[in-house]
């Protein structure tokens, strides 16, 4: 008998009008070579992806919030970095009854600015004293005491004292440090003369793209040699002033979301 029917079956099946099926929705039927399944809730059908993943990298508090504002929930985490000097929000993290993907994330991986770079690249090198004065007339902007013009007479006199024959430097009261040399000028030969530069100036800088700036103490250094004068600087632990400037991002960061930012990385 069921033999006798089959043919019935499989002519009515053939027959049947389609069906419009919904995007977005699974379904199951019956066939005569058994179960068959239609699955249409996959990006290639909808459009839309499964969910959100990836990883997202600013460079700046502001884009962290907006971006963490538009995507996170109850379940987002954050943490700080002091070492990569990050701040990483895991937006679909584990919630404390069921697991989550975690592979949204936002990342503020901050960059030091051109300025700070080449502060800190100088720190503590003596330079030709032609390649000195340059530098401070190049970082004008950066002097704040003594004053960027007063900065700028002093290089120029370091530049004017170029062919000549230093023989000390002394310490004045003002804090300044006053060199004697003498002319070695066809023109000027035995002529005496002083060179007198600060032996600290202050300095402001902006650590990060997008941070704030702070003020750093660079004290003078320098040394006569048969080669002439080189004069540099030594900063007064930057390190610290780049951790402080971290820690006040990570401070502006937390005072705008209401998850505690914890020290560490994300698993």
């Amino acid at each position: 008998m069921t033999d006798n029917l089959q043919p019935v079956i499989d002519t009515a099946l053939r027959s049947a009008a389609p069906h419009d099926l919904e995007i977005g929705k699974y379904y199951t039927f019956v066939t005569p070579a058994g179960l068959q399944k239609v699955d249409l809730t996959g990006p290639e059908h909808t459009g839309i992806p499964p969910r959100k993943a990836g990883t997202t990298t600013v460079r700046d508090a502001a884009s962290w919030i907006a971006y963490y504002d538009k995507h996170h929930d109850d379940s987002s985490e954050v943490y700080s970095d002091s070492e990569r000097l990050t701040v990483t929000a895991v937006l679909d993290a584990h919630s404390a009854d069921e697991a989550a993907w975690q592979q949204h994330r936002l990342v503020l991986a901050l960059r030091t600015t051109d300025a700070w770079k080449q502060w800190t690249k100088n720190d503590g090198e003596l330079l030709k004293q032609e390649d000195f004065a340059e530098f401070i007339e190049d970082h004008l902007p950066e002097l704040l005491e003594p004053s960027s013009a007063d900065m700028l007479e002093i290089a120029q006199s370091i530049q004017a004292a170029t062919k000549v024959d230093f023989q000390s430097g002394i310490r004045l009261s003002t804090g300044q440090r006053q060199f004697q040399y003498v002319e070695t000028q066809s023109t000027k030969a035995g002529q005496k003369g002083q060179l007198t530069v600060p032996e600290v100036f202050t300095i402001g800088l902006v650590p990060f793209e997008g941070s704030e700036g702070y003020r750093l103490t660079a004290r003078l250094r320098y040394r006569i040699t048969d080669r002439g004068l080189l004069m540099g600087y030594k900063l007064e632990r930057p390190a610290d002033t780049l951790r402080t400037a971290f820690g006040d991002v990570v401070t502006a960061v937390g005072e705008q979301i209401t998850e505690p930012v914890m020290n560490g990385t994300p698993a």
